[in-house]
């Protein structure tokens, strides 16, 4: 048994589009609310947090959709190719709207693209899985990642370069940033649109996912477990399921808690602007990106929880300690900086190379789109709940923007905390009569 690394590469451009967009999302939409718009914190992050209601509720409702779903294109492919060119025409629309600064057309175009972003976030990821025998998943979910991580490193970049610079001033004592209103935000969107279609088309004139479904083993074990499909997980793999689940809404809420607000932390507390805190987020994609393939084989060697709960770890201490760097350190030891958010891109990268396989690996082949939503409704949950959060004590504590790592510390530990009780979803085969030993346990 193989991966088809080329394949796997090829599928993961759909993830590299979608990376590549919410790159540029946690980082510009946040300056353009609060700082463009006039917005404060707590209304900024109610904005950013509305898309992801709708999403709790379409990332399920499409992965199952996309599981039932036959035509020429595939199954998961329709709603990555269509969703992919309706969000695209809405990112431009919005860099008009943002150009002429209208709010509420702003608004209104905004929640139309992430809902548009919502349709195929479930089918993309669930196609890795479709054509993947269960014990290779680590390994493909790490190439997807990598892939993936592509389009993120992509679009900090761009913004490091396009969006460098800005006046410092002072405020009520905080170092804040102000850009020309010459600035123009638009051929950032531009681009950001044009990277996606082009990824995606890459992907879907060099992967036929129906022949590749034909020459693959998977189909097969799909129908063959399809009657089986409805029967109930028993009580320690749904408790299991359910663990790993709150997992994911635990360090999602303490990861987005801080990405979503970094950019105007960087602002108000360590005085930095897009271009530079977009750079140190290029470290930690860089850092991802180079260990995503190594967890992926540690995986085998280990066990996914264990990596997982590795991973936990070095996002803790690094939230930790960052709580303690002020501005002088940024000034004075900028390697710290460095070091730091490489570690959070390994330790992010560990998660996520084996979470969702552990989530994957406890359902039949005909569910994994369903599954998949699941992963992806607690992780958009927890998206939900942290801006608002964050936001709330951001605005009422006197400490400010200096809750963000505390906040990240306490729900990170926590996930770790309930990952340690999670008992199935691991699978370390590790020679050719545990794979059929595994196989056999599947069916």
């Amino acid at each position: 048994m193989k991966l088809n690394y080329k394949r796997t590469v090829l599928i993961g451009f759909a993830f590299m589009a979608i990376l590549a967009f919410w790159q540029f999302y946690d980082q510009v939409i946040p300056y353009l609310l609060e700082v463009k718009f006039g917005r404060d914190v707590f209304e900024s992050k109610a904005f950013m947090a509305m898309d992801n209601v709708l999403a709790v509720f379409m990332l399920p409702l499409f992965g199952k959709l996309s599981d039932k779903t036959h035509t020429r294109l595939g199954k998961r492919t329709p709603y990555i190719l269509y969703g992919t060119i309706a969000s695209v025409i809405l990112l431009c629309v919005l860099a008009y709207f943002e150009r002429i600064s209208n709010f509420w057309g702003f608004i209104i175009v905004l929640m139309l693209l992430l809902i548009a972003m919502a349709t195929y976030r479930s089918p993309a990821v669930a196609y890795m899985p479709d054509v993947t025998e269960k014990p290779l998943r680590s390994k493909g979910n790490a190439i997807i990642n990598l892939v993936g991580y592509i389009g993120g490193i992509f679009a900090t970049i761009l913004m490091m370069f396009m969006l460098k610079g800005g006046e410092k001033y002072v405020e009520n004592g905080e170092i804040k940033i102000k850009y020309p209103e010459s600035l123009s935000f638009t051929p950032v969107f531009l681009i950001i649109a044009a990277f996606m279609l082009v990824a995606v088309l890459i992907m879907v004139l060099t992967v036929k996912e129906n022949k590749v479904l034909a020459e693959t083993n998977i189909k097969a074990e799909e129908e063959t477990v399809d009657a089986d499909s409805k029967i109930k997980l028993s009580r320690p793999v749904k408790m299991s399921l359910i663990l790993i689940l709150l997992s994911v809404l635990l360090w999602y809420t303490a990861y987005n808690g801080v990405t979503t607000s970094f950019s105007m932390y960087c602002f108000n507390i360590w005085g930095i602007d897009l271009g530079t805190s977009s750079m140190y987020l290029t470290v930690a994609t860089v850092a991802a990106i180079a260990a995503f393939v190594p967890l992926g084989l540690l995986s085998s060697k280990i066990g996914r929880k264990k990596a997982v709960l590795f991973g936990i770890v070095l996002m803790t201490v690094c939230y930790t300690v960052a709580i303690f760097v002020s501005a002088d350190v940024v000034t004075k030891a900028p390697w710290l900086m460095y070091v730091m958010f490489g570690i959070i891109g390994i330790g992010w990268a560990s998660i996520n190379v084996n979470s969702f396989p552990m989530v994957v690996e406890m359902c039949t082949g005909s569910d994994v789109g369903k599954y998949t939503g699941y992963y992806y409704t607690f992780s958009m949950a927890a998206q939900i709940v942290t801006p608002l959060l964050s936001g709330w004590l951001i605005k009422t504590l006197p400490i400010g923007y200096k809750i963000l790592f505390p906040y990240a510390v306490i729900f990170s530990a926590a996930s770790f905390i309930t990952m340690c009780f999670v008992r199935h979803g691991d699978s370390k085969p590790s020679s050719k009569k545990a794979i059929e030993e595994q196989f056999a346990a599947d069916n």
